[in-house]
């Protein structure tokens, strides 16, 4: 069979990749309110649920991020996407309640560690030049529909067979994920190291000014993004219910369409910070997105269409900041370094991605309970009054005099 050859293909071939392992990602988001009544989960039980699949990519991502610059990012990301197979396959067959869920939840962000930025990594070792740049947005883009097809494919098929029907869709992907990079994509060997520096030594990228100002900032975007992607599919739903009667677009597709819609906001933020300055562009962006977190909640109660409306808007916003960030790390990365600076992007930016769901849930439960409409709008201050701080953060990125 041939191998991939030519750029717009290795992009495209990556990019189909990603989505197919980003399907198990939000799959349990999508089936939040479910979950929360099959198995009498509180709110807080909720965010730990969602939040663990974050703690798990944290912890193994310094290790499978980092070893990308010392051996080929390939195997590392066909590893990755067999753990997320394997979990998402546990999951359909054992989950049970709320243990037995954030063990599976858990080794699927393990496996989410090996597949989502070391799958970036072997774009970006066999596409250089200038226009790399346009092939990390395009990467990042993609992300958001996986989260689309996530959404959509998780609350068709849970309408349909059930929810263990979900989890064996999304195990499956992750599995087509891996034969594909190994029949299409060849192997690479890696340049030698242009540092005797270990590749666990993380001290040159943590003293590195520029590269924190844009992973500092990033952990920020990922708390809002990520607590946002966790609940929205819940939010939705209590808006939904709040309206009375059937709704013409359930909280699924509405939750589906917003990712697709995150596709080009990220791109076009990535332009925007390219033409006009990254920190700039992205500082407003954060400030906008601010106000639009601590006030998106307290709409849950007006009509659902105006609430599908204010939602869509507010992940526009979110998403505006995504590629510029992780561009403007792997650009400031020191030479010979991006493996252990993507790795530390990661164990920053999921991290808050670990608290973000988690915080939710439990100011969620803390202000009154999933329905309340006044609990809903606390719960998405949390996201706001998190990226608020980015612009602080992104001052690191100005040269010094």
């Amino acid at each position: 069979m041939p191998h991939v050859r030519s750029p717009v293909a290795l992009i495209v071939l990556m990019c189909l990749c990603e989505v197919l392992t980003t399907l198990d990602a939000f799959a349990f988001a999508s089936l939040l309110p479910q979950f929360r009544t099959l198995w009498t989960l509180s709110a807080t039980e909720l965010g730990w649920i969602s939040g663990i699949f974050y703690a798990g990519y944290t912890l193994a991502v310094p290790v499978l991020v980092s070893l990308t610059d010392r051996i080929d990012a390939r195997p590392i990301y066909m590893s990755g996407a067999a753990i997320i197979a394997l979990s998402s396959f546990g999951f359909a067959l054992f989950a049970d309640g709320f243990w037995t869920a954030l063990v599976f939840r858990f080794f699927a962000g393990v496996g989410f560690a090996g597949a989502y930025m070391p799958g970036l990594r072997v774009l970006i070792d066999r596409y250089e030049g200038p226009n790399q740049p346009r092939a990390i947005a395009c990467y990042t883009a993609f992300f958001s529909l996986g989260v689309a097809n996530s959404y959509l494919i998780a609350g068709t098929l849970s309408d349909l067979f059930g929810w263990q029907a979900v989890f064996w869709a999304t195990g499956g992907a992750a599995a087509a994920a891996v034969v594909i990079v190994l029949a299409l994509l060849r192997g690479k060997k890696p340049p030698p190291p242009s540092t005797t520096v270990s590749v666990f030594d993380f001290r040159p990228i943590l003293s590195n000014r520029a590269v924190m100002g844009y992973v500092l900032g990033y952990a920020v975007h990922a708390w809002e993004l990520l607590g946002l992607r966790a609940w929205i599919v819940g939010f939705l739903a209590f808006s939904a219910g709040v309206a009375g009667g059937s709704v013409s677009i359930s909280p699924t597709i509405a939750a589906a369409f917003g990712a697709v819609l995150a596709i080009f906001a990220s791109i076009a933020g990535g332009e925007l910070a390219t033409r006009y300055g990254r920190r700039r562009v992205v500082s407003l962006i954060m400030l906008i997105s601010a106000v639009g977190g601590c006030s998106v909640g307290f709409a849950g109660t007006l009509p659902y269409g105006w609430v599908i409306f204010l939602t869509m808007a507010y992940i526009v916003l979110v998403q505006g900041e995504s590629a510029a960030l992780t561009t403007g790390t792997v650009q400031a990365a020191p030479p010979g370094r991006q493996g252990a600076t993507l790795a530390v992007h990661s164990i920053f930016g999921f991290t808050g991605g670990f608290f973000g769901p988690l915080v939710f849930g439990i100011a969620l439960d803390g202000f009154g309970g999933v329905e309340s409409g006044a609990a809903w709008g606390a719960a998405f201050a949390t996201l706001g009054l998190a990226v608020v701080t980015g612009p602080v953060f992104l001052l690191l990125t100005r040269p010094r005099r």
